[in-house]
């Protein structure tokens, strides 16, 4: 069975940065989730670029080994009209997959709209919206201090419904897990 298609599975999400870089770790089982934990890599101190992304490697893949997360889901950075910083975002970015990929984690890549989406329904939601959203979801009491840690819940977030789908049309029999294979199973739901 592919890992996607695990019902009970543990996700690593991450926003990336190179200043602070968010992580959260979730664990779905019997389709609920529960977060393990959820934090930031602080950058600021290092002075190379070099450095962070060192650090960032050496951190991520400690992450990896200490809660075994079978996937990771990582923010897409956005693009803006700073290519210097896109430039370091991107690098930042792949020194964490890289990671991922060192210790044979598949990649789920989401935009931060569709993020958004998956967790509050509007796309145009603020930070403070999804972490609200993420709160209640999740039942946490004490939430982190930088954003940037619950934009990485979020992407972990995303990534479980996303997939929620696929694991349910998977356990139910239908291994397809595509959208004819539902509209076959689903005939009642469709309308002309």
């Amino acid at each position: 069975m592919d890992k996607v298609n695990k019902i009970n599975r543990t996700i690593l999400g991450i926003d990336p940065g190179t200043t602070l870089m968010g992580y959260a770790i979730v664990r779905s089982k019997d389709s609920k989730l529960e977060l393990l934990i959820m934090g930031v890599i602080e950058l600021k101190k290092y002075k190379s670029h070099y450095e962070k992304l060192g650090k960032i490697y050496e951190r991520i893949n400690s992450i990896i080994k200490e809660y075994n997360p079978e996937e990771l889901a990582i923010e897409a950075p956005f693009f803006g009209k700073n290519v210097q910083s896109m430039l370091k975002l991107g690098r930042a970015q792949g020194v964490a997959m890289a990671a991922a990929l060192s210790n044979g984690l598949p990649i789920f890549e989401y935009a931060p709209k569709k993020i958004k989406i998956a967790i509050t329904g509007s796309g145009s939601a603020s930070k403070e919206q999804v972490a609200n959203s993420l709160k209640l979801e999740l039942q946490i009491k004490d939430m982190p201090q930088y954003m940037d840690a619950t934009d990485a819940l979020g992407a972990a977030v995303c990534h479980f419904h996303q997939t929620k789908f696929i694991s349910q049309t998977a356990k139910s029999g239908n291994s397809s897990g595509n959208w004819a294979s539902f509209i076959k199973n689903n005939p009642g739901r469709i309308k002309s």
